[in-house]
């Protein structure tokens, strides 16, 4: 049987079980799914490689996602690895698999895809909720980010497709959806738009539930869906990466700190149950302490239940990486600071 190991993002637990499923007739096959969001996660996928090979000598090791698309050269150059695809060549993995024997790194320009797989999944292994895949890439440039050079240019999943999808997870007994994009709120036409016609087609959905959201794409029209739906979950993710609004500018985000404050107010007057998450990055270049303390009076004020907390990673190719930097060692004491408020 396949084994398919997942570093990194909702999408990627998506596409791991896509492969699973195409791949579901081989054995002595190890499919490892990289992220690339820091430098620490590439290190990871490649200690993760080295495992596997010791433990698993016979099995052939396939790797793709973000860190095979961004650095394909330096993990073809590993003895462990077998073949290295590209996010593009993942949604054909198992062709590539078929050739197994023949060039050993197949990793195409990301820029140049316009499509999202596919395939329609029957189930997710091991878990009681799934993921509905419903956009790809990004079109925005925040200064920190790689992810945008890894994934490609936004595109969607077409509404009916995702509308199939659903019935076939829900008639296999899922009882929770959670839609995921690279960029989720970039769905095309609308997010809210789609968010409705799911929920007006298939009334059964117990539970419908969403991944990062981009405070600067929600409105009041998102807002009142969750007014009028009781089947929207009570817990919302957002991606702010910083409470303070040089900081954010600098990022080159599209949200200030009021507008988080707000989103959050205004959602739990309507659903008092509602929980809330958040991203951060933290010793991101030009943030002073005041910077960092205005991102911790944002968790209280705001009332974040729930934090997803990084120390700021330099990713080559971004602008980002080319101004002064904080010392790693005061990031990670940022970083730690704000994990221990999220747990009070």
């Amino acid at each position: 049987m396949v084994k398919v190991i997942t570093f990194g993002c909702r999408i990627n637990a998506y596409e791991s079980e896509v492969m699973k499923e195409k791949l579901k007739d081989y054995d002595d096959l190890i499919v490892v799914n990289t992220c690339a969001v820091t430098g620490e996660a590439e290190r990871q996928c490649r200690q993760t490689i080295r495992k596997l090979k010791r433990e698993n000598p016979q099995a052939d090791i396939i790797v793709t996602g973000c860190s095979a698309q961004l650095n394909a050269a330096k993990l073809a150059q590993m003895a462990e690895v077998s073949l290295v695809l590209g996010n593009q060549e993942k949604k054909q993995i198992e062709k590539y698999v078929a050739t197994l024997n023949s060039a050993k790194q197949q990793v195409g320009d990301i820029m140049t895809d316009t499509t999202c797989d596919d395939f329609i999944m029957t189930g997710f292994e091991g878990r009681h909720k799934a993921f509905v895949q419903v956009q790809q890439g990004c079109n925005h440039r925040c200064t920190y980010c790689i992810v945008p050079y890894a994934r490609g240019r936004n595109r969607s999943v077409p509404e009916n497709m995702i509308i199939t999808q659903i019935k076939k997870l829900l008639a296999a007994g899922f009882k929770e959806i959670c839609l995921t994009g690279i960029d989720l709120c970039s769905y095309q036409p609308s997010l809210t738009t789609l968010i409705k016609h799911i929920l007006e087609q298939i009334p059964e959905l117990p539970q419908l539930n969403f991944g990062s959201l981009d405070p600067a794409a929600i409105d009041d029209e998102f807002v009142n869906l969750i007014a009028q739906h009781s089947n929207i979950g009570n817990y919302f993710h957002f991606s702010v990466q910083s409470g303070d609004n040089a900081v954010l500018r600098k990022m080159g985000r599209r949200h200030g700190r009021e507008k988080v404050i707000a989103i959050c107010h205004k959602i739990r007057q309507i659903k008092p149950d509602a929980r809330f998450g958040a991203d951060f990055i933290c010793g991101f270049p030009t943030e002073t302490k005041e910077a960092f303390d205005n991102t911790c009076a944002l968790v209280r004020e705001a009332g974040l239940n729930k934090l997803h907390v990084f120390p700021y990673s330099e990713r080559n190719g971004t602008p980002a990486a080319t101004w002064p930097q904080i010392p790693m060692q005061e990031r990670r004491r940022r970083a730690e600071i704000l994990r221990q408020l999220s747990e009070e």
